[in-house]
């Protein structure tokens, strides 16, 4: 495990907090469409994973471990005692690593457009996915990312949308692209998922090719308090897409969980 970094970070709204983590190669800004449905119920902070936006890079590789280190340094700088904490893709293999190891400090998870219970084909496509990165350069795999995250509605309305994405991941430094994508694809969150008491979201879109409603289903089932919303015909970027789709189930849910 790598020190922690001191990560850029936003607050908008107010009432109980609640943790904004987003997943590989984006920032916190990804999360502006929902937290405008969010931030007149609860206090949305949301911050850039290291060597992501405005945080400090430090050397990979990073470990799973290194990214619940820096939540748990963000939560101790803002004085925060107990937050909901919700992520997107690796920021929800974030979220329910770091309630493995501080469960006394969250109060619910919201896992959207993750995954766990990858069987072996799985692993073996993402670690040759992987690969494909460190031996020809992320720009090698960019159609296959669009693909994989945008319906092809959505990129025919919004090309101006998908091409400031797509530069995002160009200006990216890529050998933090590249190692915090191998932590998304090598980590596992199944083994302790059982363990968590605490209430969860677990949300994916219908046509989430690497997060899938399959993948999903046994996420729901192996969380003891759990429940599973599937969107119709998204893909994974749903925070970028469909936030006004993502929002109803998820402010529902985070009502729920902050009635006394």
């Amino acid at each position: 495990m790598s020190a922690t970094v001191q990560s850029a970070f936003s607050v908008e709204g107010s009432g109980p907090p609640l943790f904004l983590i987003h997943g590989v190669g984006s920032t916190r800004h990804a999360w502006e469409g929902l937290i405008a449905h969010l931030r007149s119920s609860f206090r949305c902070i949301s911050y850039d994973l290291r060597g992501h936006g405005r945080t400090p890079k430090l050397p990979p590789p990073y470990s799973l471990e290194d990214f619940v280190e820096d939540l748990e340094a963000l939560r101790r700088e803002l004085g925060i005692e107990k937050a909901h904490f919700a992520g997107h893709s690796l920021g929800g293999m974030i979220a329910p690593a770091y309630a493995h190891r501080y469960g006394e400090h969250v109060l619910s998870l919201g896992l959207f457009s993750t995954a766990a219970f990858r069987s072996a084909e799985d692993q073996t496509k993402m670690r040759q996915f992987v690969e494909t990165m460190r031996t020809h350069g992320v720009g090698a795999v960019l159609e296959t990312l669009k693909d994989r995250w945008f319906t092809p509605e959505f990129a025919l309305r919004h090309p101006d949308t998908i091409e400031r994405r797509m530069q995002q991941l160009r200006a990216m430094d890529e050998e933090v692209y590249v190692n915090t994508f191998a932590v998304y694809a090598e980590s596992d969150t199944a083994p302790w998922l059982p363990s968590l008491q605490q209430p969860a979201l677990v949300l994916t879109g219908e046509n989430d090719v690497s997060c899938s409603p399959r993948l999903n289903r046994q996420m729901a089932a192996a969380l003891p308090h759990a429940e599973l919303q599937i969107l119709p015909r998204l893909r994974h970027s749903i925070l970028v897409e469909a936030p006004d789709e993502v929002a109803p189930a998820v402010l529902a849910f985070l009502q729920r969980q902050s009635q006394p």
